[in-house]
């Protein structure tokens, strides 16, 4: 399994770039991980719906063909963390060879983008900052593999 990550900019606090490093090391041990960092768009207020719009162009445009895209929306999909090992080894099973996660900017994500998802994902219904999101997104993914492999990690 090959998951790729797409984010807009690097993380901004070192102990949360810490742990992504930290985590994507584990996870590299169960699927091979690509993470593209594209450029954030600048604008204000005023041009919003313009800079979403660029950012899911960018988006869109950095996403292989034939991925499984799953978008990380605050309308999404809640799993446990079970229930994600679960529709990992589904993954699997489907043959789905590569999986694009996608975080997007600090307005959140196009439509464009949500409509190309195969799958809109929620971390919580609570509100994290983008950086924070993928932090929680890699462990979650590597605890998901070790619900998989029986390894004591998950508990």
């Amino acid at each position: 399994m090959r998951f790729e990550f797409l984010f807009f900019g690097k993380p901004k606090a070192a102990y949360l770039a810490t742990g992504i490093d930290d985590f994507v090391g584990r996870l590299g041990h169960y699927a091979e991980i690509s993470i593209k960092t594209l450029k954030e768009q600048k604008g204000n207020d005023r041009e919003g719906e313009r800079v979403l719009a660029k950012e899911g162009e960018e988006l869109l445009r950095h996403i292989a063909k034939g991925s499984y895209v799953v978008a990380l929306d605050v309308g999404g999909r809640e799993y446990s963390s079970e229930q994600l090992a679960e529709v990992i080894t589904r993954w699997e099973g489907q043959g789905s060879n590569q999986v694009t996660f996608i975080i997007g900017g600090p307005l959140g994500l196009a439509a464009s983008v949500r409509e190309r998802a195969d799958l809109l994902l929620s971390l919580s219904r609570l509100t994290f900052t983008h950086d924070l999101a993928r932090l929680l997104l890699v462990e979650q993914l590597y605890r998901a593999y070790t619900i998989k492999a029986g390894t004591g990690y998950h508990k």
